[in-house]
């Protein structure tokens, strides 16, 4: 009997001398230790409650960063996919059932109606040939010739694709109007005061026009892809002085 006693106080002795080497640091809560590391540092048991809160969180701030990337993409007014010739962009997919949703979105938020390809094509520039943007209170040369077409018109608009009012109240210029030189390519220039020769008349206050753009329209022109547009050209757009 004793020696059964002597050898059950040995092996509790033993179990007690295991159970101190053990660091406090790995222990479980759950066996009523506490940790050494701070409190920061220190495991948690997920909760019901804060995961909601956490997936919640999540879906908002998706949904954010969503909404925030479609406005700013479609408020800057200008489609995905150009193609470029100097400072004109064309966007030839964007009447198209191959147009992307941003640039479904621009044409439809600003009211416009995009040409379809058997129709034509629309350039545009927002910028000059030396790649500043363009200014209502400012004189531009637009020399060179188009793509050929069997009428084109140019007009001058804001930075929204919208007409505003002119000096001579008329909107645009055409191909029928104009005088050409003798290789066929023709000087335009557009200023809010009259100008001798092809005048596009632009804004007598310039101060009340919300920036400024340049649109071709090509019609019943055979470049309405873009591969078509590789070797075209377009006129050079140059400042001549501002007021």
């Amino acid at each position: 009997m004793t020696s059964l006693n002597s050898s059950h106080e040995h092996t509790k002795t033993r179990l007690l001398s295991l159970d101190d080497l053990i660091p406090a640091t790995v222990r479980s809560e759950t066996d009523g230790y506490t940790s050494d590391l701070p409190r920061i540092l220190q495991p948690r048991r997920p909760t019901p409650v804060r995961t909601l809160l956490r997936i919640v969180l999540v879906l908002i701030s998706g949904v954010l960063l969503g909404i925030s990337t479609a406005y700013v993409a479609i408020e800057r007014e200008r489609p995905f996919l150009a193609v470029t010739i100097g400072p004109w962009s064309a966007y030839p997919k964007a009447g198209t059932p191959e147009a992307d949703p941003y640039s479904v979105a621009i044409y439809t938020r600003s009211a416009r109606i995009p040409m379809a390809p058997g129709e034509g094509l629309t350039m545009t520039a927002r910028t000059d040939s030396a790649g500043y943007s363009l200014d209502p209170a400012c004189t531009y040369r637009i020399a060179g010739a188009t793509p050929t077409a069997r009428l084109w018109t140019l007009t001058a608009n804001n930075r929204y694709g919208r007409l505003f009012e002119t000096t001579a109240e008329r909107h645009g210029i055409n191909s029928s109007q104009i005088l050409y030189k003798e290789n066929g390519d023709f000087v335009i220039y557009a200023s809010s005061q009259p100008h001798s020769g092809n005048w596009l008349p632009l804004a007598p206050d310039p101060a009340s026009v919300d920036g400024m753009m340049l649109t071709f329209r090509l019609y019943d022109a055979p470049i309405t892809t873009s591969s078509a547009l590789t070797n075209a050209t377009m006129p050079d757009i140059v400042q001549v002085g501002c007021s």
